[in-house]
């Protein structure tokens, strides 16, 4: 790569809150190992795999939905036009450590793109690092709190007590073959840093 279940169709009940993904991560309270995972730009996935025993993918949803402004904006679709959205858990020696949410214009389904409904339980980061005609944009960082949509589905899907975390951080970059678009938005869980 160059740098650079079943399915639903739902609506997104509000739009996502406007965001502000940053380029550079810049926070005081990053420790250097949580830097450091953020904003490696090689493959999560593979990260994961060698610094554990075992891995899995747990697919939470993959529907049709309509994207947040922020998610249009970076798919560069209409701010009402439809996408399938793609949701799971990466579980390394049986925690759950990230949340990812993926997204694909609904007219990119086919073509260079077609794998993406079809992933089943495989880790689309493997699928993305393997082809070597994907690029991907530079990474973006955010750290979310309870009032993002992201955040609530995140420890929602882990079983975290919001209480317990009060922010989660995030980054997310967009790959692009074919000058189709697909944006991957990885939430890092309380235990992504501890392997």
């Amino acid at each position: 790569m160059k740098q650079g279940g079943g399915i639903k169709c739902a609506a997104m009940s509000a739009s996502r809150p406007a965001a502000t993904w940053r380029r550079h991560l810049r926070h005081p309270a990053l420790s250097a190992r949580q830097r450091g995972w953020l904003s490696d730009d090689g493959s999560l996935t593979a990260r994961l795999r060698e610094r554990s025993s075992s891995f899995a993918v747990q697919v939470l949803r993959q529907r049709i939905l309509r994207p947040g402004a922020d998610e249009s904006a970076a798919l560069q679709i209409a701010p009402r036009e439809w996408a399938w959205g793609r949701e799971v858990l990466l579980i390394a020696d049986g925690v759950p450590r990230v949340f990812a949410h993926s997204l694909l214009a609904r007219k990119h389904a086919r073509g260079p793109w077609q794998l993406f409904a079809r992933m089943g339980e495989r880790p689309l980061g493997a699928a993305l690092f393997a082809d070597p005609r994907i690029a991907r944009q530079p990474l973006r960082f955010r750290r979310l709190d309870a009032r993002h949509p992201l955040y609530r589905a995140a420890i929602r899907a882990a079983g975290i007590e919001a209480g317990s975390a009060p922010y989660l951080w995030a980054r997310r970059s967009v790959f692009t073959r074919g000058g189709k678009l697909l944006m991957v938005c990885e939430v890092f869980l309380p235990e992504a840093f501890a392997t």
